[in-house]
């Protein structure tokens, strides 16, 4: 995994183990960013790259655990390593089961933490990845007309053109003109395109 353009942030009220882990950040070479409070992290310029929150379970005023379900209900999508020197099974549950990707008990090995960080890193990447490519699907089914998307939801459903035609009171011709101007603004080579592309859209007939 490259750490070019990416940030590793970690949230420990300990200055000693904050200044521990950003320097074996910083020695493999990624971009580090460290914060004592939950706080500072929230009030800070983040960089808008591919990151990783490393987080201690205990914080003074709200728990790592209570800041991760507030990151969630705040949209802040960031893959969360929890490190604590205090663990126990039901927290490392809770944790994981909230969408924590690892949950690390102090000390634990530099490997072992480097690995987490990583695959966050990559989780976020490949979300952000996603992402701008929804945008984008996004985009193209807005530029289509109401009688486009129509059509473009049928022919997703595996309609032929005469059936769509039936269903809408069209000729078939219409059909195939809009169909074609359906492929044409959506950029689907295929129907397996279209297809895709619409799974991904979740375009439901129903609310068009």
């Amino acid at each position: 995994m490259s750490s070019e353009k990416s940030v590793v942030f970690v949230i420990d009220d300990d200055p000693s183990m904050r200044e521990s882990l950003e320097s074996l950040l910083r020695s493999i070479g990624h971009a580090a960013q460290a914060f004592g409070s939950t706080q500072e992290f929230l009030l800070s310029a983040r960089p808008d790259v591919p990151g990783c929150l490393v987080l201690d379970v205990r914080l003074p005023g709200r728990s790592g655990l209570e800041f991760q379900r507030e990151l969630t209900l705040s949209g802040i999508e960031l893959p969360i390593v929890f490190i604590t020197g205090h663990g126990d099974i039901p927290m490392s549950v809770t944790a994981m089961k909230a969408g924590a990707i690892e949950f690390l008990t102090k000390p634990f090995r530099d490997q072992d933490f480097l690995d987490a960080v990583h695959r966050g890193i990559d989780l976020d990447r490949d979300r952000r990845a996603e992402s701008a490519i929804l945008a984008d699907l996004r985009e193209r089914f807005g530029s289509l007309t109401p009688r486009e998307r129509e059509i473009m939801v049928l022919v997703a459903a595996g309609k032929l053109n005469k059936q769509i035609a039936a269903e809408l009171q069209l000729s078939e011709i219409t059909v195939k003109v809009h169909r074609a101007q359906v492929m044409r603004k959506m950029q689907a080579k295929s129907l397996p395109d279209l297809v895709r592309f619409a799974d991904k859209l979740a375009v439901d007939i129903t609310k068009l």
